[in-house]
């Protein structure tokens, strides 16, 4: 027996693997500081834990509807209308247990072999996995780091075609944490406006932004029909175990992509969806002080990488992650990322685990601790400078 030929297709997460050297590494007796992961370190809120348990008290440990909680789905439709500009609908929301289940669902729905899907490059592996699992063919567009880790018009513009069946846009974004420009996102808006494409807007770090708030394309006249909106709670409100996401679609989406759910997973778990409304509806003061803290972290590894040597890094506009171009080391980035984690004990990612535009890169996530930062980029400098 062997698998489908579909299998060969997909791939994994270069975090969870880099997540198991490093756990070695530790058995033996190293210290090694977590830069992999892109899991926030803070706890999540107590009012937030204490719905979670007062739900499993209450009896909500039965099957609930495939679509999601209707209590919930009325408090993101409301949470969307508000933070995108837009009237959105409950019956417009579709609730999973994470987000991805919205990435595999409308790839699911909406791709054939034959089909193209435009995806950012370097971007959440998932992407690319997921298309090529469809049959259809993954179209990179590659981000500059020129422009801030945004696309280039020019080239979207050139690889759209009457093949073009789905746009992925991510801002804030993985691994880069650059943004799009509001311009840009008017800009695109026009250039697939009047396509017979759909685009799916991840907006998952839409709260975790420093200095301009992202704009969302679902905001641009005539392209709420047209987009779907995918975000959750795993990121802003740090719920990543919790497992709880989800989609906002034109209507004619809705009843297909819950057939795909009652198909994989009957639906999300009851309890967390209650969790999910404390965590809406409840105090944001978490969130803030989150945000807050994750930019004087980002203070501290942008100016700490621009004084390695063969380091340069940009000014992440969002997210959580540092994203240095270390092309003037003359090591790629895969060999680059091994030395840093066994010979200064730092696990990161090397650039092109997020596709090939992010070779001469690493990708570093700063949702640890701003002490565990500094010990981290002291080891890496002493390292680049003692010759490697």
């Amino acid at each position: 027996m062997k698998l489908s030929s579909r299998m060969t297709n997909v791939r994994g997460e270069g975090a969870f693997e880099v997540l198991v050297k490093a756990r070695a590494l530790e058995a033996q007796g190293k210290d090694v500081v977590h830069m992999e992961i892109g899991e926030p370190d803070f706890p999540t809120a107590p009012h937030i834990v204490e719905a979670g348990k007062q739900a499993l008290d209450a009896g909500y440990t039965k099957y609930g509807p495939t679509q999601g909680d209707p209590e919930l789905r009325a408090a993101i439709a409301q949470e969307v209308s508000a933070t995108r500009g837009v009237q959105v609908s409950e019956k417009q929301v579709v609730v999973t247990p994470g987000a991805k289940p919205i990435l595999f669902y409308t790839m699911l729905a909406l791709l054939e072999p034959g089909d193209e899907a435009l995806y950012p490059n370097p971007g959440f592996p998932i992407y690319e996995s997921m298309i090529n699992y469809t049959g259809a063919t993954p179209v990179a567009l590659p981000l500059v780091e020129e422009r801030g880790f945004s696309l280039d018009l020019n080239v979207l513009k050139e690889k759209l075609t009457d093949r073009s069946k789905l746009l992925i846009l991510c801002s804030p974004q993985n691994p880069t944490g650059g943004s799009i420009p509001a311009e840009d996102i008017a800009a695109i808006a026009d250039l697939v406006r009047e396509r017979d494409l759909i685009v799916l807007a991840d907006e998952i770090y839409s709260k975790i932004w420093f200095d301009e708030k992202p704009a969302s394309i679902a905001s641009e006249p005539g392209m709420a029909e047209k987009t779907i909106l995918l975000d959750g709670f795993s990121k802003a409100y740090r719920m990543t175990g919790w497992r709880i996401g989800y989609g906002v679609m034109p209507q004619w989406l809705v009843d297909p992509i819950c057939l795909l759910m009652v198909n994989s997973a009957s639906h999300t778990a009851s309890f967390t969806q209650r969790a999910a409304i404390a965590a809406l509806q409840g105090p944001q003061d978490s969130v803030h002080e989150m945000v807050a803290e994750f930019k004087r972290r980002r203070d501290l590894i942008v100016e700490g990488f621009n004084q390695i040597p063969g380091f340069r890094c940009a000014t992440p506009g969002g997210a959580f992650y540092a994203f240095p171009n270390v092309a003037e080391t003359g090591i790629d980035s895969r060999t680059l990322a091994d030395r840093i984690l066994q010979e200064a004990g730092v696990a990161c990612l090397a650039g092109d685990s997020f596709g090939r535009y992010g070779a001469g890169y690493l990708r570093f996530s700063y949702a640890t601790a701003y002490e565990k930062i500094e010990i981290a980029l002291d080891r890496i400098n002493k390292l680049m400078r003692s010759g490697a």
